[in-house]
């Protein structure tokens, strides 16, 4: 039964005084026996604390540099991406997404680069990634499979003429913005046109108003690269007065990007 004793065991036996044979134990009256194994459980305790505290360091640092880094990367390793029929060569700084940092197939995939080099992330470039200071600086580019068969700039006269507003009002820098109607179902949007002498003109939808403010990128435009991609790029609205520039560097960089069965 609990909290009864065996009368036919010698208590001291029972809690370590003597030995099984009866016998007085000689360590348990050893001041330095005692001494001793009371040394190696504290070592053992402190050399158990110090393996974890080691640990925890290792992890730390390789935890403190992630963050850091606030999910960029300053890798400049060259990833192969397979979309469909096209294959984009991109490297790692330059992907947006640590998920998408590695050769394979996929979906789609997001890329982000500094105007006007047109480069990924790197320590120098830090501040306009994390947009220290206010400054817009970022141009986010999207390849996917095609959906349609033109482009926004080809989209303009039979699809985009009838949903906006006749009037424009036409910026400094001579790109046209026009309101789009009620029933259009882009409400909050403007569409950018920039003619292009002996060319298709220049078309993207941008936010407006408080709302557009607030974002780093509130203007969009899609064109087609490669055999069978279409590459959405987002950008300031303040580029609008750099367009032509800016749509020679895009496509410039979708060329060196996108490799096809011609090339």
């Amino acid at each position: 039964m609990f909290g009864v004793q065996n009368p036919r065991r010698p208590a001291l036996c029972r809690f370590g005084a003597l030995d099984g044979n009866g016998r007085m134990n000689p360590d348990i009256l050893n001041p330095r026996a005692l001494d001793e194994r009371f040394v190696v459980k504290v070592f053992m305790a402190f050399a158990a604390l110090a393996v974890v505290a080691l640990a925890l360091n290792v992890a730390g640092r390789f935890a403190g540099a992630s963050i850091a880094l606030g999910g960029h990367s300053t890798d400049t390793t060259t990833r192969e991406v397979v979309i469909g029929n096209d294959v984009v060569v991109a490297p790692a700084n330059a992907i947006r997404f640590d998920h998408a940092r590695h050769d394979g197939v996929a979906q789609r995939l997001d890329l982000y680069l500094r105007w006007p080099d047109m480069t990924g992330y790197s320590n120098a470039a830090r501040d306009d990634f994390n947009i220290v200071g206010g400054r817009k600086a970022l141009i986010y580019m999207t390849l996917e499979p095609r959906t349609m068969s033109r482009d926004m700039s080809g989209r303009l006269d039979p699809i985009y003429r009838s949903l906006i507003e006749p009037a424009g009002e036409k910026s400094d820098s001579g790109v046209l913005m026009h309101r789009f109607t009620e029933k259009s179902g882009y409400l909050g949007e403007m569409l950018a046109i920039k003619a292009r002498p002996g060319g298709e003109a220049l078309v993207a939808r941008c936010l407006h108003g408080a709302a557009a403010a607030e974002l780093l990128a509130p203007c969009e435009r899609d064109i087609q690269v490669g055999d069978d991609l279409s590459l959405t790029y987002r950008f300031p609205a303040e580029l609008l007065a750099a367009w032509p520039k800016l749509e020679y560097a895009v496509r410039a960089k979708a060329l060196e990007m996108v490799k096809t069965a011609s090339r």
